[in-house]
């Protein structure tokens, strides 16, 4: 019988692929210039991050940019491959916008693995703000290199 693994043994995986292969992401890169989104990865095996909705990533006055709300989505996506130890790029991503993402308060974006069809994975994520649903996306991502083992 396989024990399951951890949360904490999936997050310490996320985040070392994440140094590795995105030292300078937009959404998830530390240096200046970024969003600096921190994932973690729940029991479940989703990952969720919280992202301070400030005036800066705003399109339309007081809401956040189609393009901003895009990228988050498709990051929380990336971040739950690594947190599988599987190096993918995106491949299809398609979005849908529920509801504005307003400025000056936070949001919560989580994504999940729906299939693995290796070389290929179908993904899910979504983005919340004050409890409901603003913004949903489905990704299709494809195997970059080899895979880390997962223990």
């Amino acid at each position: 019988m396989q024990v399951p693994e951890s949360a904490a043994a999936a997050h310490q995986r996320l985040e070392r692929l994440r140094v590795k292969e995105h030292p300078h992401c937009f959404v998830c890169g530390a240096p200046a210039g970024r969003l600096g989104v921190t994932f973690a990865v729940r029991s479940d095996s989703s990952v969720e991050a919280t992202f301070e909705c400030a005036d800066l990533f705003q399109g339309y006055p007081g809401k956040i940019h189609g393009g901003i709300i895009s990228s988050l989505l498709d990051a929380a996506m990336t971040q739950c491959l690594f947190a599988r130890g599987e190096v993918a790029v995106t491949a299809e991503l398609a979005v849908k916008f529920k509801k504005p993402v307003l400025t000056g308060r936070s949001a919560t974006v989580t994504a999940r693995m729906l299939n693995d069809y290796y070389p290929l994975y179908v993904m899910e994520a979504e983005l919340l703000q004050d409890g409901s649903v603003a913004a949903t996306a489905t990704g299709k991502f494809m195997h970059l290199e080899s895979r880390e083992p997962a223990r």
